[in-house]
């Protein structure tokens, strides 16, 4: 018998990776011609909770879980402690001219299209995305061969 799968099973991940692809051409694009705000942290989002799970239960976290933390003991406290000094309420005045071995940065090329500069970026969200792709299809897989399995055989 030949094996299908699924509609959910093919485009779930498709859809998902799809997704996070085009938040991060989007943030490549939008931030070289303007301020893209509060959306840089979207793309983490999208791949974070996956990637939590699966630390969760892979991971060192999942023998924490398993096991039930011993009591915590430390010093017995004794009252309060002595107030913080305060803050300070001047500033240092600024100089008015730069010391004499400050030299103004180089910003000749500061405009330049370096997408292989953030490579360490994207390729930590893409990596995750994958991971996460992946980790969707598994689930979708084994939902789909429970189902299956539930179904009467004709």
């Amino acid at each position: 018998m030949v094996r299908r799968w699924s509609k959910a099973e093919m485009w779930v991940p498709g859809t998902y990776l799809a997704l996070v692809l085009a938040m991060l051409v989007y943030m490549a694009v939008v931030s070289r011609t303007g301020d893209i705000g509060f959306f840089g942290v979207w793309p983490i989002l999208a791949t974070a909770p996956v990637s939590l799970v699966l630390l969760m239960a892979v991971g060192p976290a999942a023998a924490a879980l398993d096991e039930t933390p011993p009591p915590v003991e430390g010093p017995v406290y004794e009252g309060s402690t002595p107030p913080p000094e305060p803050l300070p309420t001047e500033f240092m005045p600024e100089p008015t001219s730069p010391p004499a071995d400050w030299v103004a940065p180089d910003t000749s090329d500061g405009g330049k299209f370096d997408l292989l500069g953030e490579f360490g970026f994207y390729g930590a969200i893409l990596f995750s995305a994958l991971v996460n792709a992946a980790a969707i299809w598994a689930l979708l897989r084994y939902a789909a061969r429970q189902h299956a399995a539930r179904r009467p055989q004709l």
